[in-house]
Parts: structure tokens; C-alpha cells; sequence
């Protein structure tokens, strides 16, 4: 093997074995190679001599991808080559017969190079033909005469033309689109016929020697039909012989089934009325029905079930001997053997129900004489009631079945897009209503009653069109068969669901938010009322779910002020008395009340959290500050939890969660409350504790910025004393044994430190770290980050510290002929940050340029020192000049840099720097020091 068979191999490793380093080295090399000019020709080569499938794999994979993104750019030449050279690789030709080291790739590749192979052919189907490459598939057909593995390798390349250019089932861009009809235009015109000739012929000889290529062979034919005249496939030598094949099959059921998807591919093909109708009365289609009810594989069934169901979908008259009952309780019966049902067969059920609405529907014209009941009326009435009779046997149920119905219901909607159900037509439109409508006497079983509301849900999108049906879905989820349902596990899923519900119908509801509250109103004083204990909603939140829909419903603007205010009151106050109880009871509980009474306080305060997400801040700070006021009185009541159980974990984060909802809510007027809450939140905060009070610190600085400096100067200090004290001055240890959760925790939290240092100082507000109680930490803090910057381990980590710096320079030196705020602040970022950071961390071996984060990091620190030139001027160049020096660095080297630097071209200081450090490396390994040469 040579360099690129080797670097192709350890590319695609992925057991584990190879260095990561070496991996990446591959890859890049790689990719050096599909950047070369000549790669095409590399490609072929190896596609010509190589028999390594990786090798062969990435060859192809390459063609395709400088054919599909450069081919404008390819000359003339060059395109003919590959037009030749993938030609001859399809046709099992040797593009160099020459050479007795040539391989062949059809000759035992496996499946996947060959597909790769199929969708090269085609892309330069795409961009040539039939303007440029006209005879591609006149040419090809001759070759078909080599045998099998060719006929294999040109029904994979009408497939992978029917994947990549032709089908409609794939979401196409308009450019697609007019070159598959340009595609489609040129093969109609010029050469279908002859394909459709030798798809005759290959089925004819190979049907007894091999069943498996005439079914790949069917299976290519079918995706054609549809767009093919339908003539050259419905005569009298092709429809029998696909009929043959389906009743025999040679004892294969894979060439039946594909026989059968072509006839059901002729079936489902549009056409004008009248000659369909002659197309479908001569198929005979009833030839089949004995196919469905005998003993064989439940595969073949569904494939024969639905060409016998898209027949039936045709409506038009079919033979007497197809007795619709017969079959679909044939069919049924069939489906209830299987389990679970595949995805064809739900489709089939389906097709299956719209045959039989279809059946059951009175004729339009009957529909006077119905409506006065005369003779006609009565007799066709009568007519249709023993006709039901019959059919609605097929839909008696027990609980299993309703559930299993249920789920088929749900399947139908999941494979439906979401414009699909909301425009609703046809079998949607009869079967929503009456879902939504329906209470099946086995709606107390859990398994029916979930599944019916996750249907339900599902559509819900056909209500949100056609809200005449609001009412009705508002009644399943309200009453017995959902919030109201016997079963614990019922309840609790129809809370979460008709949260989602709400959120999506949410302004088409106002009208029935009255009776919304009025049926909501005992689940409500669950929560409301000091009676109740946790066991009511064990484990669960369904409770919060109720309230955030009920939230979501009376934060609406479309409510009246008054109403709006009488809503949250009524819900509000007692919650917030319920706290305030047990608060004031809280010394004399018992040790076996007091769990009980937490949990409570929990569910309350998870109750009022969820309840305020339906309120925006404009409405609760501007447009009706009286809710404001409300959520207020809240806050300070839930705030007083932190006092009496300071240190109940449980409480202080949901506590803290309810601050990060009240930042969102309201706004800057949560600013009194924030210095009692933050105070009560960093007492005796432990490492878990202290990550969850700096998240929400980061959430103030991101909202309010530089508008909350007051209070971060003021709990800065006791923030850093707090971090100081936990992180430990040294790495964390590695190895066996140190993974401990302790570990772990604090591992967390510096990581969180980082992000609140940053966050701090691009916010505006690295003043913070100069006020005088913070200046105390301000060495410690400096230390940490330039640890970080130079070894963190994580390469993010490394980053953001750089960016840190960045900032701070910026924010402390204004000019070069001005000390800076912090005095020994510049020295100290340029012997310590610029040398160790910005130098000696990227010449080591472990900053890796391969990584994609790590040069990002790289492009941080050579901003850094453009920001180090524009602060601190000359002294900088005078000391990159003197670091460089001592590195061994050619004086006119540094010199360029220093130019460079000066400079306004970025990415030429980048390539620059990031040249001058590898070359440094290089000669480092080479001769065991720093020389330069």
C-alpha cells in the first residue's frame, strides 16, 4: 500500500486502536489529496489497481463530490476521462486492459461500493445528459448481454436515478426538478421502449435460473411506471407474464411481491377516466384473492392486501366475484395474526377504513327520497342497514382491539404532515370529529384511555382549523376520560398533554375559560388546600402541568384587566397562604410531619412557577402592572423559605428556579427583592449550590448587563472568598479512584467560575473586579485564568480565558503612554499571559492544529497580541522581539511579525504566527531545543 491507501485505512478506524493523533493526520492528508488538482486521476487510479473497499469507498465518494460541487471548474479533458472511466468501471470493462494488476470493482464488491458507484453514474447523468452524454443509456443497453452482474449494476444505477433525480417522494429544489423532467423528456424520446424491451427479456430468461435478479429487475421497473406510457407495460405480453409470476413466483415470494408492486404501480398510475377504467376491468384482478387467505408469509399479504385495497380505492365497477366483506374479513382476520403490525400494513388498515366509509356512504342521489322516506327511500335505507351489518362486524372491538385500533389511528397521524391534518380532507374529516366524540365503554382501562388522548393530541392541529370541534376536545381531556380518569398514570399524562394543547389552541380558548377553571377547580384546590399530602402526586409534576396551562390561558391580553387580576388572585393567595403556614408551623412539626410539609412547599412553589410561565414581561411590567404586583408579593413570600430551611436542597432549588422565572417575568423590577434572595442563596452554599447561584448570576448579567453592577460588586467578594476556599489551587487529580462525585462537583464548578468570570467581563463589567472588598482576589483570580489559558485540559476552557484577558486589556490600558488601572497589570500580561500563553502553550506539543477547536483557540491568542500591539505599542514589539530571541528566532523573523502585527490583515498574522510556531516545533523535535532556522 502506498501513502494514500494507508492514510484512506486509518481514516475510516474506528475500532479504538489507532492514535487519535495519527487518525487526525490522516484525515488531514486526506484531505489534501481532494484538494489537489489532479485528484480525479488519483481517484480513478486507484479505483483501476486497488482492490481495498475503504480505498475504493472513499475514491468514489470523492468523484462524487468534485463532479457535483466543481464540475464548471473540470475541463473538458478531465470530464471526458471520468465519463469514460466510470462508463467502463459500470459495464465490467478494465479501463486499463493493459495492465494485469487491473481489477474489476462489480467483480465481488459488495453492495454498498456498487450503489456508490450508481450514484456517481447518475450525477453525471445530472449535469449531461442528454445535451452533452446523449447515448448514455443506448450505450449501456449492449452491455447487458455480459450477464448478471451487469444487469445487477444497471438496475442499480435506474434506482439511484430514481433516489437522487426522479422521485417526488424526496423534497426536490426547482432546479432538480427541471433537470429530472429534462431526464425524463430525453428517455421517453429516445430509448424507453428499448428499456422497457430488456427489462422483458432479462425477466423472461433469467425467471427459472435467477429469481433474485428478476426481482431487482421488477423492483426498478416498478419506480418507472408511473411516468412511462403505460402502453409498452399493459399488453398481452407483459400483464400476463406478471401474473404468472405473482400466482407462481417459482417459489420465491421476493419475485412475487415485486410482480405484484409492479401491477400495483399500473393500478395507482394516473390517467384519463375512460382509460383507466378499461385498464382496471381487464386486469382480472380477482386472480389473486387466493393469495390473501393462504398460509404464507404475512410479507407477501400486505403487498398483495394492498394492490387488492388500491384496486378497490379506484372506485370503479370490478368483477362479482370480489365480495368486499369476504376479503376485508379475510384481511382483518390476517392482521390480528401479526403482531406487531409493520408500516405498510398500518397504511393498508388504513386504506382499508376508507374503503369501507366509502361503502357505508349513501348515494348522493338517494338523498331526497331519504329524506322523505318514500319507496325508494325506505328500500335503499333498508339496503344499507343489512349492508352495515355485514361490515361493522369488522369493527367490533374488545379492549385490546380498541387500543390496537387506537394506536393504528395514531401511527395514521404520524405519518401525516402537519399540513395534511390541518387541511383535514377526506377520511380525516369523518374520523377526527368522531375520535374527538366518542366514549368507548372500555375508557377505564389505562391502556385505552392513553393511547386515545395521545390521538387526540396528535391531530390536534385539524381542531386548531376547524374549531367548531374545540368543545369537544376540551370535554375528553376535562372529564372522566382524562384529567379526571380514574388511573393515577391517565391523569397524569392528560395534565402534560392538555398543557400542550392549550399552548397550541391558546387564543381560540377564551371563550371557554370560565368552564376550563370550573372543571379544573378540583384539581386545583389539591394544591390550594393545606389537607392534601405529596402521596396525591407521588413522583409526579402533573400538577405544574395543570397550572402552566392554566397560566398560559389567563395570561392572555385578549382577558379583561379585572378578570385577569380575579383569575391569578384566586389561585395566588391561597398558595401563597399555604407557604405561609407552614412556614410559621415549621419549628413545631414532627419528624415524621416535616418531609410531608416539604414536600408540600415543594409542589407550590413547582405550582406557581409553572402559572407565571403564561405571562410575558410586557404585560406584567407595562401594559398591567397590578399582576406584577402580584407575582411581588410572591416572590417575598417564596423568599422566606430560604430563611426558614436555608439548607434544604430540595427547596433552595426550586426557590432558585423561581428567581430565574421572575428575572424573565419581571423584569428590571425584580431588583429590590435580588440582594435578600442572593444573600440567603450564597450562605453555607456548598460546590453544587454555588454552581446553580452563578448560573442565575450569568442569567442577570446576560438580561440586565451593566444595569446590575451594583449588586454584582456587592456580592463579588463573597462569591470569590466562597470559590477560592472550595476549587483547589492545584489540577484535579487523575488516574484510578479520583472520579469521585466530590470531584466531580467541583470540577463543575470551576468549570461554571470560568463562564461567570466571562460573562462578567463582556457585559461591561470588569469593574467589578476593582472595587475595593474584590480587589483582595484579584491575584488569585489572574493566576487561575493564566493556569487555565496555558493547560486546561478543555480546549473551550483554554478559550475563554484567553477571551477573558482580551477584554480586560481592553478594559484596563487605554494607550501605550498611560499606566493601566491595575498597576503592574501590563507587566504582568506580558510576562506572564503573552509568554507562557501566548507563546510557549501553542509551541507545545499537545496544542494540537488539527483540532478544529483548537484552532480557534489559536485565532484568540494571536487577537490577543494584536490587542497587546494596540494597548501597550512599541514595549510589546520590544518584547516579542526579546521572547522570539531567546526562542533561537532569526532577528528578521521576528521582525516580520512585528510587521505583521502592525498590520490590519488578520488572517495573513494568523497563517503567519501559526507557520512561524510549527517551524519552531519542528526544529525543536529535531534537535532536542528551540532553534529557528
Amino acid at each position: 500500500m502506498d501513502d494514500v491507501e494507508k492514510a484512506i485505512l486509518i481514516s475510516f478506524e474506528e475500532s479504538g486502536a489507532i492514535d487519535s493523533a495519527l487518525k487526525s493526520q490522516a484525515v488531514s492528508f486526506c484531505q489534501q489529496i481532494k484538494e489537489t488538482p489532479t485528484v480525479c486521476r488519483i481517484c480513478i487510479e486507484k479505483l483501476c489497481f486497488c482492490n481495498i473497499v475503504q480505498v475504493q469507498f472513499w475514491c468514489l465518494q470523492t468523484l462524487h463530490e468534485v463532479i457535483r460541487v466543481k464540475y464548471a471548474m473540470l475541463s473538458l479533458e478531465e470530464k471526458d476521462f471520468i465519463r469514460k472511466s466510470v462508463f467502463s468501471m459500470c459495464c465490467f470493462d478494465l479501463i486499463d486492459d493493459k495492465n494485469n494488476n487491473a481489477v474489476r470493482i462489480l467483480e465481488g464488491g459488495p453492495a454498498f461500493i456498487k450503489n456508490k458507484l450508481a450514484q456517481l453514474f447518475v450525477t453525471l447523468v445530472y449535469f449531461e445528459y442528454p445535451l452533452i452524454w446523449s447515448s448514455v443509456f443506448v450505450d449501456f443497453l449492449p452491455h447487458l448481454r455480459k450477464g448478471a452482474v451487469v444487469i445487477d449494476m444497471f438496475c442499480r444505477i435506474l434506482n439511484a436515478l430514481d433516489d437522487e433525480l426522479i422521485s417526488l417522494d424526496y423534497p426536490r429544489t426547482p432546479e432538480e426538478m427541471g433537470v429530472a423532467g429534462r431526464v425524463k423528456d430525453a428517455i421517453r424520446q429516445q430509448c424507453i421502449a428499448q428499456i422497457v424491451n430488456v427489462w422483458y427479456e432479462i425477466v423472461s430468461m433469467y425467471r427459472n435460473s435467477d429469481l433474485d435478479l428478476c426481482s431487482n429487475v421488477l423492483e426498478s421497473m416498478r419506480r418507472y411506471i408511473s411516468w412511462i406510457d403505460i402502453g409498452l407495460i399493459v399488453n398481452d405480453a407483459f400483464i400476463p407474464l406478471l401474473f404468472q409470476m405473482i400466482l407462481v413466483g417459482g417459489g420465491s415470494e421476493q419475485l412475487q411481491g415485486a410482480a405484484t408492486g409492479c401491477v400495483l404501480a399500473v393500478v395507482s398510475k394516473r390517467m384519463d377516466h375512460q382509460s383507466k377504467l378499461a385498464i382496471l376491468q381487464n386486469l382480472q384482478i380477482n386472480r389473486v384473492f387466493g393469495l390473501v387467505t393462504g398460509d404464507i408469509d404475512s410479507e407477501l399479504v400486505s403487498k398483495v392486501a394492498a394492490l387488492i385495497t388500491g384496486y378497490a380505492a379506484e372506485n370503479c365497477e370490478v368483477d362479482t366475484t370480489f365480495s368486499i366483506v369476504q376479503f376485508l374479513s379475510c384481511y382483518v382476520a390476517t392482521m390480528k395474526s401479526l403482531s406487531p403490525l409493520r408500516e405498510k400494513q398500518l397504511h393498508h388498515v388504513g386504506r382499508m377504513l376508507e374503503v369501507i366509509c366509502a361503502q357505508i356512504r349513501y348515494d348522493p342521489i338517494y338523498r331526497d327520497n331519504l329524506d322523505m322516506l318514500d319507496k325508494i327511500g325506505r328500500e335503499e335505507e333498508d339496503t344499507m342497514v343489512e349492508y352495515r351489518k355485514d361490515l361493522f362486524v369488522l369493527l367490533q372491538r374488545n379492549v385490546e382491539e380498541v387500543e390496537a385500533s387506537l394506536s393504528l389511528l395514531y401511527a395514521l397521524g404520524e405519518s401525516l404532515s402537519d399540513e395534511a391534518i390541518k387541511t383535514g380532507s377526506g377520511l380525516l374529516s369523518e374520523l377526527v370529529p368522531t375520535l374527538v366524540s366518542t366514549r368507548f365503554q372500555c375508557h377505564s382501562n389505562r391502556l385505552v384511555a392513553l393511547v386515545y388522548l395521545d390521538t387526540i393530541t396528535r391531530y390536534i392541529k385539524f381542531v386548531q382549523e376547524h374549531t367548531e370541534y374545540v368543545p369537544m376536545v376540551l370535554t375528553a381531556f376535562l372529564d372522566e376520560r382524562g384529567i379526571h380518569h380514574p388511573n393515577f398514570h391517565v391523569r397524569r399524562r392528560a395534565s402534560y398533554l392538555f398543557m400542550r394543547v392549550v399552548k397550541l389552541l391558546k387564543a381560540k380558548l377564551v371563550p371557554f375559560i370560565e368552564s376550563i377553571l370550573q372543571s379544573l377547580q378540583d384539581t386545583v384546590a389539591r394544591f390550594t388546600s393545606l389537607n392534601h399530602t405529596s402521596n396525591d402526586f407521588s413522583g409526579s409534576e402533573d400538577g405544574s402541568h395543570i397550572f402552566e396551562a392554566i397560566g398560559l390561558l389567563i395570561g392572555m391580553e385578549d382577558i379583561p384587566p379585572e378578570k385577569q387580576s380575579d383569575y391569578l388572585s384566586s389561585l395566588l393567595t391561597p398558595l401563597c397562604h399555604q407557604v405561609e403556614t407552614l412556614l410559621i408551623n415549621a419549628n413545631a412539626l414532627s419528624p415524621e410531619e416535616s418531609p410531608v410539609k416539604i414536600a408540600n412547599i415543594q409542589q407550590v412553589i413547582m405550582a406557581i412557577n409553572a402559572l407565571s410561565k403564561g405571562f410575558s414581561e410586557r404585560l406584567v411590567t407595562a401594559s398591567r402592572p397590578a399582576i406584577g404586583v402580584m407575582f411581588k408579593k410572591t416572590l417575598d413570600v417564596l423568599l422566606q423559605i430560604l430563611v426558614v430551611f436555608p439548607k434544604i436542597e430540595p427547596l433552595r432549588n426550586k426557590v432558585t428556579s423561581f428567581i430565574h422565572r421572575m428575572v424573565d417575568t419581571l423584569g428590571a423590577s425584580v431588583f429590590p427583592f435580588l440582594p435578600k434572595a442572593l444573600g440567603q442563596l450564597l450562605a453555607e452554599s456548598e460546590p453544587k449550590e454555588m454552581v446553580g447561584f452563578l448560573v442565575l448570576l450569568n442569567q442577570l448579567i446576560c438580561k440586565f448587563s451593566t444595569s446590575v453592577h451594583d449588586i454584582v460588586e456587592e456580592v463579588f467578594p463573597a462569591i470569590a472568598g466562597r470559590i477560592f476556599s472550595l476549587i483547589p489551587t492545584e489540577p484535579f487529580p487523575s488516574g484510578h479512584g479520583t472520579n469521585s462525585e466530590e470531584i466531580r462537583e467541583l470540577q463543575e464548578l470551576q468549570k461554571t467560575c470560568y463562564t461567570f468570570f466571562h460573562v462578567i467581563t463582556t457585559h461591561d463589567l470588569s469593574s467589578v473586579f476593582l472595587s475595593p472588598k474584590s480587589r483582595d482576589y484579584l491575584d488569585k483570580m489572574m493566576q487561575l485564568l493564566l493556569q487555565s489559558a496555558c493547560h486546561h485540559e478543555d480546549i473551550l476552557v483554554r478559550k475563554a480565558c484567553v477571551q477573558i484577558f482580551i477584554r480586560l486589556i481592553k478594559d484596563w490600558c487605554t494607550r501605550p503612554d498611560v499606566e493601566a488601572k491595575v498597576p503592574g497589570f501590563r507587566s504582568f500580561i506580558i510576562d506572564g499571559f503573552a509568554t507562557n500563553c501566548c507563546f510557549y502553550s501553542a509551541l507545545d506539543k499537545s496544542f494540537e492544529f488539527h483540532d478544529a477547536n483548537t484552532l480557534i483557540l489559536f485565532g484568540e491568542i494571536v487577537l490577543a497580541q494584536k490587542v497587546m500591539y494596540e494597548k501597550f505599542g512599541d514595549g510589546f514589539l520590544h518584547f516579542v522581539t526579546n521572547c522570539f530571541t531567546t526562542a533561537h528566532c532569526p532577528q528578521d523573523v521576528a521582525a516580520q511579525y512585528c510587521q505583521k502585527l502592525k498590520g490590519n490583515d488578520m488572517k495573513v498574522l494568523r497563517s503567519f504566527y501559526q507557520s512561524l510556531i510549527e517551524n519552531l516545533r519542528l526544529r525543536q523535535q529535531q534537535n532536542g531545543n528551540l532553534v529557528f532556522r
